[in-house]
Order: structure tokens, then sequence, then C-alpha cells
């Protein structure tokens, strides 16, 4: 109703607007039986109607009236229109005035808000990069002395976190509430140990890859928690990798950081924020299964595809699905990048709700190909 009468209001201003226009033309004509050279439109005029031009355009196109009408042949596919929905930056912020306005309520030029669960919840809903604001960031009122030299240290420092928005308050209780995600070397037996098929260890994918002459350098880990599989990558074997985590209920980007490794506070349905054909390795790990939308998943695979090198790897770990979908819909979405099976192994899922809801895991490693054209 809003964007109806708003769009209405406009039409009409373009309506006197062209009157007076074709009211200021007949005037400088009628006069005279031989008409004169036409006289230029004036400047303030012609800037008047650009600008109403432009607001019908704006308004048109963020807020498309509804239409029964069929769409022409020539229309935009919907499934592009969806897809520029999707991954352009900040593209959700004006979805989400209310929790916006909190963000953007500050002091300028003082110390901002600690607000990472606004800024968490903006983010997961399409709204990032967050709006810049004119405050300074804040920081832990005690910081760290030291801090660790290897990625696998005994204990992280809690001084290096601002606690204030979780309830636990310190590492030892992330630990021993959130064993997976916060014992820094629970999945590190999974990584360089074959207990089946799902399984590949690290030293098998080195050598894998040093078989293809394509090697392994700097890679991307998805959904990568705490950053147990870079550290791995960094300790073992100097390989570079970018872990994209979230803050969800826990201070997930300090832990990587305070591991030496580099955090990226991205969802998943965000651009990666790397060069196109730079990445040699991009790691799928347990973030990324069947509870993501489709448009989303497909999105994200593209991208992966964006920032792979041609022979570079994609490593999909322990995606789970109900196993009628990884047939019919899953599979064939990640076929789609025409890449090469190195390995494809699907196993069931046996915990309670994978055998209630039918559901395997799939492992695979696929490299891109050399070159496309």
């Amino acid at each position: 109703m809003g964007f109806t009468m708003g769009l209405n209001f406009v039409l009409l201003l373009v309506m006197v607007a062209t009157n007076i226009l074709s009211l200021y033309h007949l005037s400088s004509t009628v006069q005279s039986p031989n008409p004169p050279p036409p006289v230029p439109v004036p400047d303030h005029l012609l800037r008047q109607l650009n600008t109403i031009r432009a607001t019908i355009n704006h308004l048109t196109r963020h807020n498309p009236p509804s239409s029964t009408t069929a769409e022409p042949s020539s229309a935009v596919p919907r499934d592009l229109i969806l897809h520029s929905q999707i991954g352009p930056i900040a593209s959700s912020c004006h979805n989400h005035p209310d929790l916006l306005h909190r963000y953007m309520n500050y002091t300028p030029f003082s110390t901002c808000p600690y607000d990472p669960d606004i800024q968490e919840t903006l983010i997961l809903n399409g709204c990032h990069p967050l709006p810049r604001r004119r405050c300074f960031s804040r920081t832990p009122s005690k910081p760290p002395s030291s801090l660790p030299l290897t990625p696998f240290p005994t204990s992280l420092p809690d001084s290096g976190v601002i606690w204030n928005k979780y309830s636990c308050k310190s590492f030892a209780c992330l630990s021993q509430n959130n064993p997976t995600g916060f014992d820094l070397n629970a999945q590190r037996s999974s990584l360089l140990k074959y207990t089946s098929e799902l399984d590949l260890p690290l030293t098998q994918f080195m050598q894998l890859a040093k078989s293809a002459n394509s090697p392994i350098r700097l890679g991307i880990d998805i959904g990568g928690g705490t950053g147990t599989f870079a550290a791995l990558m960094k300790k073992s074997y100097n390989v570079t990798m970018l872990t994209t985590t979230m803050n969800v209920n826990a201070p997930y980007n300090e832990a990587v950081a305070l591991r030496g490794l580099v955090p990226l506070h991205v969802p998943l349905q965000q651009r990666f924020p790397v060069f196109d054909g730079t990445m040699d390795l991009v790691r799928c790990g347990r973030a990324v299964n069947r509870w993501i939308p489709l448009s989303v998943m497909e999105f994200m695979f593209y991208d992966v595809d964006r920032v792979l090198r041609g022979g570079g790897y994609l490593w999909v770990d322990r995606f789970f699905s109900k196993a009628v979908d990884l047939e019919k819909i899953y599979g064939p979405l990640i076929g789609k990048l025409g890449y090469k099976k190195v390995k494809w192994a699907v196993a069931n899922k046996t915990d309670p709700s994978g055998l209630k809801h039918g559901e395997v895991y799939l492992s695979a490693l696929l490299q891109k190909p050399v070159s496309k054209s």
C-alpha cells in the first residue's frame, strides 16, 4: 500500500513536470507563425525530470508492484533475480530496520557499543558487511600479556575475549560444555586417521595432490569452527588456511585468532573475500549440510568454483542429507561443477537423527579442471 501511494505520488509529479515542459514549449511557438529556432530546455527543468525518473527507477527496482499478468518472454529469469538477492553486500540490511536502528544507535567518536548478538543476527540475515560506524571498537580490559606461538597450545588465554554476552566465561567452560567445538584436539584424530570410508587422512590427501602435481599452499575451510583443520595444515604442511566461522553463542573467531590463524567472519551466503582463481583447496566441513537453503548452497558452490584455481580441490567432509535428496538434489548440484571425482564415499548416518530421517554422509574430494574456456 505504501509503495503504491508513493509511486502514484511520483507519477503525479511526472505528469505535472511534463505539463510544465509542454506549456513551456507551446509558449515559445504559438506567438508567431514563423517560429524561431527551438529554445533549449532550462537546466532546472531537466534536473527535476532526471530526479523524478531516478526516483521511479529506484522504487520499482526495490519494490516491484505485484501483477497477475503473465511475464513477457524477455523477462529476467526468476533464478537470476533470486541469486542477485543472495550475494550482494548488505543487500538485506533494509529488511531489518529495527535491528539496524539498534546497531547504529551509538555516540560518534566514542567507544562502540558491545553488541555482538545484534551484529551476528544482522550478518546471518545477509546484512554484511555491516554499515560502518564512527566509533572505536571495544577491546578486552586486560589483554593477554603473551599469545600462543603454536596452533595447539595447552590452553587459550581467557583474557583475549570479551565474555559479557556468553553464558560461559572461560575456554575451560566451553571445552567442558562443547568439547567437539572447543577441545582443540577433538577433531585432530579424525583428520589424521582412517577409520571408515568417510575418512580422508591429511597425509593421504597431500600425497594425492603431490602425485597430481597440484601443490597445496592456500585454502579456505568453510564453517571451520575453532580452526583445527587450519591448525593441522599450518603445523604439518605450512599451508595457510582461512577459516570462515560465526560467533553463534561462543567466541569462535577469537579462538581461531588466538591460535595464530586467520578467521573470516562471514556466513555461508556471503561471497568469499578473496580474488578469483587463487585458492588451492576449499574444504566444506560439517557446517555445510542439508539445513542450508538450496539456493544458498548453489551460490556457495559456484563461489567455491570462482576462488579455486585450475587443478585445485574441493573437499566435502561428511556432508549429510537424506539419502533420496543426495541422489536427486545434492549429487546433481555438485555434479554441475564438472569436477573430477577423486573420492566419493557415502555411508549411513547412524545416530538417532540419521536413523529417524534416513540420512547419509557424503565425503568427497573433487578436482577442478586445469583449464576452462
